[in-house]
């Protein structure tokens, strides 16, 4: 790290020394040396400071030139409305996103004039239902029991954890200073599937081991999952829940691939593959291949772990293969702890453009579904469900609340608290702001105790403004809210509630009487298969 540090200073100390030198010249030829001279002096001195600084991670990497980032946020709105914080397809609502996740991770407050950036009357605008008499907000933050009726450790998860986020997608520093932040807000870290490490375990925080197809950190030598292995690794203090990962929202159906340049010494040993090679999880498991076979997996992992809360996540494809699930559940009586849904517009992972844009249920549809698919099979008070998709801001925890959800995860949300400035470097290894890389000169930027703070300031103050936005809709839990409480406008005279908009099935209501509308979906759906006829 010394040696690194000490590169990097070469550069403004020699734009330093030139300047001296300017000064020698100037006493010898003239004082018109002195212009240069001082230019030269300055630049030096600025970029000396700007490597040993520690409050902003793109001018560690590029010192002096970075500093015309921040100089445009400071011409803002005319500059930063029409380059820094316009999405890809201009859409206001990501700019307030991102204005909400970085004021808030650097302590900003979030108040703004003259009123909404968002046409209200255009097609698809969502509102939340106030009321007229807000209730009181609760001294603390709600959490949400996770553990079924065959779980024996149930763990007490925050309304805004971190998600699956791997070592090798993200630089050994940003998974530290998420982490910290996690340990010291009180709120959960998923490992994501590049397996368990130091730096997991290190930080501090209740972690969610996610295992995807390719059993990284859990794994035999020919690439199928190691019981032996599961079980010693879980059984650490610091894993407080397991997940299965089935799919993602950034590319349902493919395996996680991870570029060779990324795939150092250090996480080819935490993944047991080869070093400087691409690493590519299957897109399928081995050890299961049809709903029943899940569920007894599922079964045996609560055992091996030691009945710690055991979970799937995915994004939802198809609606009998949900159901097929659920016939699997019933059939075997064993159901996953919780399922987290994973959202088709979310991920922060590298995928095939087509993926994603058009493979998989949106995070909407999906939540409603699989909902709808436990509520109606007479399973939903065994399963807790999670949803994480494109989640930033108290309001859209509340909307994933109304729309089925127990509680939300949020990934680039927590990557741009920690630094990230959506340079999309990812897959590349060059992130300029260390988050997204394993070039050891870039992450070493990232300063893990700053960003510690910043991403500990964002998940409270954005988990506080959900209850507040709770406690104006005159509820003090989560449990009280409803679809009715959240109306979508729908065309250009009216908006319809959510309770109108989508069906929603009573308890048990597929196992008695199946309305019309699921009747077909239900009788095709098959436990010993995911592809019926």
């Amino acid at each position: 790290m010394a040696r690194v540090v000490s590169v990097a200073l070469l550069g403004p100390v020699g734009v330093a020394a030139v300047g001296i030198a300017a000064v020698g010249a100037a006493a010898i030829w003239g004082p018109y040396w002195l212009i240069p001279a001082v230019v030269l002096l300055a630049l030096g001195a600025t970029g000396v400071h700007d490597l040993v600084q520690r409050r902003h991670t793109v001018l560690r990497n590029y010192p002096v030139i970075g500093h015309l980032r921040y100089l445009m946020e400071a011409l803002r709105p005319e500059i930063q409305q029409y380059f820094i914080e316009r999405d890809y397809d201009g859409r206001p609502y990501d700019r307030e996103r991102r204005s909400i996740i970085y004021e808030r991770a650097k302590g900003i407050h979030g108040e703004q004039a003259f009123g909404t950036e968002r046409d209200i009357e255009e097609i698809g605008y969502e509102h939340l239902v106030h009321s007229v008499v807000p209730a009181p907000e609760p001294d603390q933050p709600p959490r949400v029991t996770i553990g079924g009726p065959d779980c024996r450790r149930p763990y007490s998860m925050a309304l805004l954890n971190v998600s699956a986020m791997s070592f090798g997608a993200l630089s050994a520093n940003a998974i530290r200073a998420i982490g910290a932040g996690a340990a010291a807000g009180g709120f959960a870290q998923d490992t994501g599937e590049g397996g368990l490490t130091p730096y997991h375990l290190d930080a501090g925080a209740d972690l969610v081991w996610e295992i995807g197809s390719g059993y990284f950190g859990t794994r035999t030598a020919d690439g199928r999952f190691d019981p032996v292995q599961f079980a010693d690794q879980s059984s650490h203090e610091r894993i407080k829940c397991v997940s299965l990962k089935l799919s993602q929202g950034a590319k349902p159906g493919v395996g996680g691939v991870l570029p060779a340049a990324k795939v150092s010494e250090e996480i080819a040993r935490y993944r047991g593959v080869p070093a400087h090679q691409k690493c590519v999880s299957p897109p399928a498991h081995s050890v299961f291949s049809t709903p029943r076979e899940l569920a007894q997996f599922i079964g045996t992992m609560r055992e091996l772990a030691d009945g710690k809360p055991i979970g799937i996540k995915l994004c939802v494809g198809s609606r009998r293969e949900m159901l097929a699930l659920c016939k699997a559940m019933i059939a075997e009586q064993i159901t996953p702890d919780f399922i987290v849904v994973d959202g088709a517009e979310g991920g922060t992972a590298a995928a095939p453009l087509e993926y994603e844009d058009h493979v998989g249920m949106p995070l909407t549809e999906g939540l409603i579904t699989v909902h709808n698919a436990l509520v109606g099979a007479g399973l939903r008070d065994r399963v807790t469900i999670g949803a994480s998709g494109k989640v930033a801001g108290g309001a859209d925890i509340v909307k994933r609340l109304v729309q089925g959800a127990d509680y939300t995860n949020a990934a680039r949300a927590m990557m741009m608290a920690a630094g990230c400035i959506q340079a999309q470097r990812c897959h590349t290894n060059t992130c300029p702001s260390g988050v997204a890389t394993q070039d050891p000169h870039r992450a070493r930027a990232l300063h893990v105790g700053d960003k510690t703070q910043r991403v500990r300031r964002y998940q409270e103050a954005t988990v506080a403004q959900a209850v507040q936005i709770m406690a104006t809709m005159g509820v003090t839990h989560p449990a009280q809210l409803h679809p009715a409480m959240l109306f979508k406008r729908i065309d250009a005279t009216g908006d319809r509630s959510y309770a109108e908009l989508y069906e929603w099935l009573a308890p048990g209501q597929l196992l008695d009487d199946p309305p019309a509308s699921w009747e077909a979906d239900w009788a095709a759906a098959d436990p010993d298969t995911f592809r019926p006829a």
